[in-house]
């Protein structure tokens, strides 16, 4: 692993973060030697995709898409995107000539695949646009007095506004007190399990920052006057189509990991960096755990995508303030698990105007915000990609998420029991017939989240210990404890690599992503 005549770059976790890192490193032909180690045996991180039994699993959902060109042509350039004419259906988001094959799968496997986006909220039994939109059939779904309440309460809004010193009234301020309660409080809750009063408003100024009411109007208007309006101009959340790699977010991933070790760089797999040491104030090697023990591994540069709340406690050589210790211990995350069941049909019909085969439902996914139910996001993986589904033509393959904390009642669940209640669930509100299940997986994800309450408050206390270390770079989701999408994941590297390539020793940039005005991808 020691490169004598390069400086090595070792980068914990091989997720968009790590592997956006080792490969500007190569790819901009530097002096730099990538050693990335991933401590469990699959890539991608969040954005990994599972195969169970020929079906594929996207975690969480990712829609290729970002306002930043650089991350779009980074993503294309990996795996271009497709348009040959036997594919052009199946483009549009209409998976007919897919069914007719005529696809040569050698040629056409690593390619992305431009799909419709639709994603829609399931409330009061109903379907509603997401983002919520000003159609008449809103209005129908809620009925007159819900209507009412809802026009009221967003007026009263835009003159009395709040101090957005919480995610509730940052919601407030922008749809109102009635459709927040209706569309985003309950929901919010189950995803975080703390009342939106009680979350900070940075998770909303970071996802949802250009949504609200009036973004909506300005988005219908364009629509209606401009044949061709520019997409930078258009609302995140509002986007209407998005790039997919073909077999799901880890086959773009997977690849880039393989182009790594293709180009000289290393990528290693079942490897947990156990200990970071440090030297007159600088690290100068990791320990890295595997089954065959305990390694020293030199270090010139050291790119860190993993939990702060790991990172701190890892730190040798150097004394951590106990207020720094503590902090990053006590950071608090959000567990998720996902139910894949294999289904003959799905119940609900479709009654849109968007084509599909056999007239299924078109969604990628659909937010469930009934109250009776503990699932908190629908996935069909049909309609992200034909080619995440085995048998695409007779069954249905469809993801049940649900949000969780580790070792709460639903983390600690037996997988069967959990499976069943999952059925049961959305047989219940009607979405499946439970005789109509075929198989099922039951899949558990740590440290999803980086949760935005408790002593995420006082992060800025961690971040300027860890600044102190000049060769130390904290990157991605984890690394950075925030909840950042794919693009921000792989623009905080880019930062990173940017800074060592020019000798730079500030990092404020890097700890920037994100927190600008300009929003990228959406998921």
């Amino acid at each position: 692993m020691l490169n004598k005549q390069k400086k090595n770059a070792v980068i914990a976790g091989a997720g968009p973060a790590g592997l956006t890192g080792a490969y500007e490193f190569l790819h901009q032909n530097t002096d730099v030697h990538p050693i990335v180690f991933e401590q469990s045996d699959e890539i991608g991180g969040i954005s990994k995709t599972v195969c169970y039994k020929g079906n594929r699993i996207d975690i969480g959902g990712h829609r290729f898409f970002s306002k930043n060109q650089w991350v779009m042509e980074w993503w294309t350039k990996i795996m271009p995107l497709q348009g040959a004419s036997a594919l052009d259906d199946l483009l549009l988001g209409k998976e007919k000539d897919f069914l007719q094959g005529g696809l040569d799968p050698e040629q056409q496997d690593r390619v992305m695949l431009l799909r419709e986006r639709v994603s829609r909220i399931f409330y009061l039994r109903k379907f509603f646009d997401y983002p919520i939109s000003l159609k008449m059939q809103t209005f129908t779904n809620m009925g007159l007095g819900r209507t009412i309440a809802a026009g009221t309460g967003y007026l009263y809004s835009t003159l009395r506004k709040k101090e957005e010193n919480s995610l509730e009234n940052f919601y407030i301020n922008r749809f109102g007190k009635p459709l927040y309660s209706m569309f985003f409080e309950d929901y919010t809750e189950k995803v975080w399990g703390i009342h939106p009063s009680l979350l900070g408003a940075d998770w909303g100024s970071q996802r949802v920052k250009g949504l609200s009411i009036l973004a909506i109007l300005k988005d219908m208007f364009r629509k209606q006057f401009s044949s061709s309006a520019n997409k930078q101009e258009v609302e995140t959340s509002l986007i209407e189509e998005f790039i997919y790699p073909k077999y799901g977010p880890g086959q773009l991933w997977e690849t880039v990991a393989a182009d790594i070790v293709t180009m000289g760089g290393e990528v290693h797999k079942n490897k947990m960096v156990e200990a970071i040491h440090i030297q007159d104030n600088r690290v100068v090697s990791v320990d890295i755990k595997s089954e065959d023990g305990v390694n020293n591994v030199f270090c010139d540069y050291f790119l860190s995508s993993m939990p702060i709340k790991e990172l701190i406690p890892a730190i040798k050589g150097v004394e951590v303030p106990q207020d720094v210790l503590k902090i990053a211990t006590e950071l608090p995350y959000r567990d998720f698990i996902t139910v894949g069941l294999l289904v003959k049909k799905l119940k609900i019909e479709n009654q849109t105007k968007i084509k599909t085969y056999k007239d299924r439902i078109p969604d990628t996914w659909i937010y469930i915000q009934e109250r009776d139910v503990k699932i908190g996001r629908l996935q069909i993986f049909n309609n992200w990609s034909p080619y995440l589904v085995d048998d695409y033509k007779n069954t249905m393959w469809i993801g049940l998420e649900y949000f969780c904390s580790e070792g709460d009642p639903l983390w600690e669940m037996d997988k069967q029991a959990f499976i069943q209640m999952a059925i049961e669930e959305l047989a219940h509100i009607g979405v499946i017939d439970s005789q109509d299940v075929l198989d099922s997986v039951q899949i558990k994800v740590k440290k999803a989240y980086p949760s935005y309450f408790g002593s995420y408050y006082e992060l800025d206390k961690v971040k300027a210990f860890l600044d102190t270390i000049p060769n130390l770079y904290c990157i991605g989701r984890n690394g950075q404890h925030r909840y950042n999408n794919m693009d921000h994941s792989m623009l905080t590297a880019m930062e990173a690599v940017s800074n060592i390539l020019k000798n730079k020793t500030d990092k404020s940039n890097v700890w920037a992503v994100n927190t600008e005005e300009e929003y990228h991808e959406s998921k």
